[in-house]
């Protein structure tokens, strides 16, 4: 009879123990920030934006003079996404090593997030999504769904500072409606795919063969054709300014650009990952400036 007792006492104690370890667990869950990477700076730089002090982050691909799609990763790389809660990555076939670490290190409660999935504005042949400000919108709409889902306890922080990051984004439409007002139908020269996302929707007209654009974005020769084309365009000024990608650079490119100076076209630089100590706001918001200026240098 006593060593029943005694028996009942130690399930007593035991399960007591258990609920214990088990919220002190969640405890420590709740009180360390969460652990998230990105494959690129700008998202990095949007999850930060709404995660604040309950987010750390990792950016994979920071350096931008650095060709994102000659990108090799490694051992740290590798270690950073094991032990994320929230993975952040383009997808569409633009970072398709951060698929294959994600794949050596399983993990079912581990979230990931695709920004081409995510997007609300897609073109065809062209991954650069976050060039979109109706696709980070979105995008930062999900972080902070699913910042919420892994810490609950914060979720009236990360929607109220989605809030702060949505309202921020007007000023880059309120920059891009008035150069469309201004510039609208204007020929452009673009080296690659990148700039159409806002090319487009601000009514530029882009003359350089998409043929050309494709290839170079993709990092490989374009058809000659299509390179003699490039050329004249520039050469008689048929273009009234060239939209450079300083990130996909190849011979062909670089005398683009030098034929651009030749010719006193205006030449804008774009990058394809955000440079040091920006925002994704700023960055966008001084290229744009940049386009601007060449646009009334080159008298349009």
């Amino acid at each position: 009879m006593r060593r029943g007792r005694l028996q009942g006492l130690l399930v007593s104690f035991i399960s007591v123990l258990l609920i214990v370890l088990g919220a002190a667990a969640l405890d420590a869950q709740a009180s360390r920030p969460i652990k998230a990477v990105a494959a690129e700076n700008f998202y990095g730089n949007i999850v930060k934006q709404i995660g604040g002090d309950a987010v750390t982050v990792i950016s994979v691909m920071s350096d931008p003079n650095v060709d994102p799609h000659e990108y090799e990763s490694n051992v740290e790389d590798a270690k950073a996404i094991a032990e994320a809660d929230l993975v952040i990555e383009n997808g569409g076939g633009y970072d398709d090593w951060m698929d294959k670490l994600l794949s050596a290190s399983p993990r079912d409660s581990r979230i990931v997030l695709k920004g081409f999935d995510l997007a609300v504005k897609k073109l065809p042949d062209n991954e650069h999504v976050w060039y979109s400000v109706d696709n980070v919108q979105a995008i930062a709409i999900a972080v902070s769904r699913d910042l919420a889902k892994i810490l609950p306890q914060q979720a009236t922080l990360f929607t109220k500072n989605d809030r702060v990051f949505q309202e921020s984004l007007g000023p880059i439409r309120q920059k891009m409606r008035q150069i469309s007002a201004r510039y609208s139908g204007t020929p452009v020269g673009l080296t690659e795919t990148i700039y159409l996302y806002q090319a487009l929707p601000m009514g530029l007209r882009v003359l350089t063969p998409f043929e050309f654009q494709k290839a170079i974005a993709e990092g490989n020769d374009p058809p000659a054709d299509t390179v003699v084309e490039t050329e004249n365009q520039i050469k008689q000024k048929k273009v009234k300014i060239l939209i450079y990608n300083e990130q996909t650079v190849s011979p062909i490119t670089t005398k683009a650009q030098a034929d651009a100076k030749a010719a006193s076209v205006p030449v804008v630089g774009v990058t394809e990952t955000m440079p040091p100590g920006e925002t994704y706001q700023t960055w966008m918001l001084r290229q744009l400036d940049e386009l601007r200026s060449a646009l009334i240098t080159a008298g349009s």
